[in-house]
């Protein structure tokens, strides 16, 4: 079976550098300013562990803990990423 892949310039997870991201991974989601990007993991500074989403809507999460530093994440445990504009 023949499969044709497309890449395309400007998408994925560089074209977030600098701007707070969450990434929902395999157990937790993160979010925090993404600041690096590898082939195997993404840097995020002033990091969080939310615990509690809260409404979409709201500008806020329901429970999200900060990290003692700045946090790694492996690119293999991200299931989905994107800006939400929570705080």
């Amino acid at each position: 079976m023949k499969v044709v892949v497309n890449e395309v310039q400007n998408e994925g997870i560089e074209t977030l550098l600098g701007q707070n991201v969450t990434f929902w991974c395999g157990v937790y989601i993160y979010t925090g300013k993404l600041v690096g990007v590898s082939d195997t993991c993404v840097k995020l500074e002033d990091a969080k562990v939310v615990y509690e989403t809260g409404a979409f809507s709201s500008r806020q999460w329901g429970d999200a803990q900060s990290l003692p530093a700045a946090w790694y994440i492996q690119t293999a445990a991200i299931e989905s990423f994107g800006v939400l504009n929570k705080e």
